[in-house]
């Protein structure tokens, strides 16, 4: 799939904006603060109604205006050609729309627009916490299957249920308590197996790719591995959830679940949230997401649209080209777009090159040395 073209009306810096894009690699350069990673956030609210930022819709109106308006001409492999249309209010409820008709379920909007976004701190799905790594393979367990979207959005609501009723117990197990825990333990665990099915799943399609990206993109062929670390998982939800309780009730919080995951990332049999180095976990990062990435596209047989966001500005300038021609061999891809507050290395990969200041978006007729 291709984004042909791409309108904003009041989103974030953009008080107007009308840009043509097409296939290849389009290079953002400007300052920072310009508007680049604005530019490609809008592309990510298409595909999946959130910013990738995780800021709440309405932070993305402009200062003063009532509404955003984002639009794009988007065309798929097999010629099927799209018009999505998203207004977001200052205040009140979203609107989105394809083809001219009304969505009412953000699962009917995925997969008109899939993207995929690399960042600069993709370091953090290695070093950071948990619930990091637990969004990137929800993230795609949606994109494998956007049906998914609300079983996702089911478990996280049955979760915050089960939460406040423990809570509210205050230590007390009363006859109605338990019995109101029994509907959401059974709640619980017929969603929670589901969830825990599909990013099992998901991991050990992963795997390989993971393997064959790091070892590209740091030059060597060192061992590694990904598991998906789900103790529960071995007897079932139901019975981890039973044999919890007492304990649920005395801390007043679901203590087992798809909650407390973790993807776990080793690299020659070590942990590499702790021992690996910042390098190495960069690297890995990368890695990861682009095992979702290629994973993606083998489901659907199209790669998603490449957002590569200033990913390039932790690295020296050595580095920075021999990561950035890696990255682009390494991606099946039909468009791609990376922003950079830094020259570029100069690459015939490179289509097409936009300046980006203020908001206003000029084309760049040499290329950046």
């Amino acid at each position: 799939m291709i984004v042909r073209s791409l309108q904003l009306a009041d989103f974030r810096n953009y008080s107007t904006l009308q840009l043509d894009l097409g296939a290849g690699v389009h290079a953002l350069i400007g300052d920072n603060a310009q508007g680049k990673t604005n530019l490609v956030e809008a592309l990510v609210v298409l595909s999946t109604m959130k910013s990738f930022r995780g800021v709440p819709n309405e932070a993305v109106v402009s200062r003063g205006a009532t509404r955003a308006i984002l639009r794009a001409d988007i065309t798929h492999d097999d010629e099927r050609e799209f018009l999505v249309e998203i207004e977001f209010k200052s205040t009140g409820r979203s609107v989105a729309q394809v083809n001219r008709k009304r969505v009412t379920r953000t699962r009917d909007l995925l997969g008109v627009l899939r993207t995929t976004v690399f960042m600069p701190d993709d370091r953090d799905l290695v070093q950071g916490g948990a619930v990091e790594r637990r969004a990137l393979l929800d993230d795609a367990v949606v994109a494998l299957e956007p049906s998914r979207h609300d079983l996702v959005s089911e478990l996280e609501r049955v979760l915050r249920q089960r939460n406040a009723l423990l809570k509210d117990a205050g230590y007390r197990a009363t006859s109605s308590v338990l019995s109101a825990l029994d509907a959401w333990d059974e709640k619980l665990a017929t969603v929670g197996d589901e969830v825990g099915l599909a990013r099992a799943e998901l991991v050990v399609q992963m795997v390989p790719f993971v393997q064959s990206s790091y070892c590209a993109l740091a030059g060597d062929d060192r061992g590694v591995n990904i598991a998906y670390e789900a103790p529960w998982r071995s007897g079932g939800l139901a019975v981890a959830l039973a044999a919890a309780r007492d304990d649920d009730l005395r801390r007043g919080t679901t203590t087992v679940g798809p909650h407390r995951d973790d993807l776990v990332v080793k690299l020659d049999d070590l942990a590499s949230r702790t021992q690996g180095s910042h390098g190495e976990q960069h690297s890995l990062g990368i890695a990861l997401r682009m095992a979702v990435h290629q994973v993606v596209t083998q489901r659907w047989g199209s790669p998603p649209v490449v957002v590569l966001d200033d990913v390039l500005s932790a690295l020296d300038n050595k580095r920075a080209a021999a990561v950035f021609e890696r990255l682009l061999a390494m991606l099946p891809y039909h468009q791609v777009l990376v922003t950079s507050a830094h020259p570029l290395p100069p690459s015939p990969r490179i289509t097409h090159w936009l300046h980006v200041e203020a908001g206003t978006i000029t084309p760049v007729t040499q290329v950046q040395q």
